[in-house]
């Protein structure tokens, strides 16, 4: 330190100090303003990104929000849709038991009306053949009394006893 200060030359100090203030006024002129110019620019490009950012993320916050909302109504709609076909599928099957069982219904009941008509005539066939069997026996029977003279007296004889019983 003392070689420092045997050497110090008054005149070479105050050129250097003369060449550093003016190489500061040069770099504060031509290079600071543009190196902070760069440095602020930067800066507010930096601010703006994070801004855009930011709203970038609420945005997306709020899409996100939007669609569970959609996805919710979505689920809401498709239930309610298979609610109503549901709904739809029971009446249909209603719907038809109650028309099988009402042609079932009508089926029996032809049914019987054909099995009622079928037994009707088959009685009013039976008795007209019990009536025609009755009146060829009866005219059998009559004719074998009534060519024997005897066999007829007393056939009206014995008819005249029961007509006044009677």
């Amino acid at each position: 330190m003392g070689k420092l200060l045997e050497q110090f030359s008054l005149g070479l100090f105050f050129w250097s100090l003369l060449l550093f203030v003016g190489l500061i006024l040069l770099l504060k002129k031509f290079a600071w303003k543009p190196i902070l110019d760069a440095v602020n620019e930067r800066e507010e490009g930096i601010k703006e990104a994070l801004l855009s950012a930011e709203n970038a993320k609420k945005e997306m916050l709020n899409l996100k929000s939007d669609n569970e909302k959609l996805v919710a109504e979505a689920r809401t709609e498709r239930e309610m849709m298979i609610k109503e076909a549901r709904e739809i599928k029971d009446k249909m099957i209603n719907d038809a038991k109650t028309e099988a069982q009402v042609q079932g219904e009508k089926m029996i009941e032809q049914a019987k009306a054909t099995i009622a008509s079928e037994k009707n005539a088959a009685i009013a066939d039976l008795k007209n053949q019990v009536g025609t069997l009755s009146l060829e026996i009866a005219e059998k029977v009559l004719k074998g009394e009534l060519s024997n003279k005897e066999s007829q007296t007393k056939l009206v004889e014995k008819m005249l006893g029961d007509a006044k019983l009677n």
